[in-house]
């Protein structure tokens, strides 16, 4: 018997590229953070993504912009 696989549904795609992003810009608030002692990190991560606060794939695309 063969059993035939389904694509992945959409949101689940979208789920996967979302905490993709999510750990690209903690991971960026990090070194930021590094180099900007006594900041804090939320303030730092609040900043990288202030010009696209509703959208993880607008923040990317900005982040990468930079």
């Amino acid at each position: 018997e063969i059993k035939l696989t389904r694509p992945p549904m959409l949101e689940d795609r979208i789920q996967k590229i979302r905490a993709e992003i999510y750990a690209i810009i903690d991971a960026r608030a990090e070194a930021v953070a590094r180099e900007s002692p006594g900041v804090p990190l939320g303030v730092i991560r609040n900043l990288l993504t202030a010009r696209a606060p509703a959208c993880p794939c607008a923040q990317y695309l900005e982040i990468n912009r930079a």
